[in-house]
């Protein structure tokens, strides 16, 4: 039996706004930014080429949704992560790890929600208020000493984020090769670069 070309389709999911956004991630992570227009996602989705402007009045408001998606998606990974892990000293390198991991597997929405954020005033509503900052920053506060100030967790959430997001960054540089394999693969490589971070030393439970 012959199928309609996706322009033709009719479209019957009844969320079209989901539809464009699973589209628009689609291409962004098979065929990069530069093929991204709103017409590639309604082709993609199988809709109209006017059906996009529904629910998104350009590109930028599309690849804004794609942003938030993703900062749930990543929000809901560091918190199964922080939830599984038992012990005080492995929460910490497990949200590490699941954030990397996020990273590595969502390139291009990971790229996305960056760059959709770089040049506002406030951190993405998502990232934080409860969100997958608060993640890393209660973990902290939680095993913190008494009397630790605020400033001091902050940057250390400051500082722990931006450790995550500098090994996602190089994750698969060739140099790291040996190292991945002599500790038993990518993911005991992660945690081990985590584990020797000294950064978290102030916050860890004293014996």
């Amino acid at each position: 039996m012959s199928t309609a070309p996706a322009e033709s389709r009719p479209y019957h999911h009844g969320d079209l706004s989901r539809a464009l956004v699973d589209a628009a991630r689609k291409i962004l992570e098979t065929d990069g930014p530069a093929a991204l227009s709103l017409r590639a996602v309604a082709r993609e989705a199988g809709v109209s080429p006017a059906a996009p402007y529904h629910h998104f009045k350009d590109k930028a408001e599309l690849l804004e949704a794609v942003a938030h998606e993703g900062w749930h998606e990543l929000d809901e990974a560091l918190a199964k992560a922080r939830a599984s892990t038992d012990g005080d000293h492995g929460r910490m390198s497990d949200l590490g790890v699941a954030y990397v991991c996020f990273a590595r597997d969502n390139p291009a929405l990971y790229r996305v929600m960056y760059d959709r954020s770089r040049d506002k005033d406030a951190l993405p509503d998502q990232m934080k208020e409860g969100g997958a900052y608060c993640q890393v920053r209660d973990t902290l506060a939680e095993h913190a000493e008494d009397g630790v100030a605020e400033i001091d967790l902050e940057l250390a959430t400051i500082a722990a984020w931006c450790a995550g997001h500098g090994l996602a960054e190089m994750i698969g540089f060739k140099q790291f090769a040996a190292l991945k394999t002599q500790l038993g693969g990518e993911e005991a490589f992660l945690r081990a670069v985590f584990e020797h971070l000294g950064m978290f030393a102030k916050f860890a439970p004293q014996d």
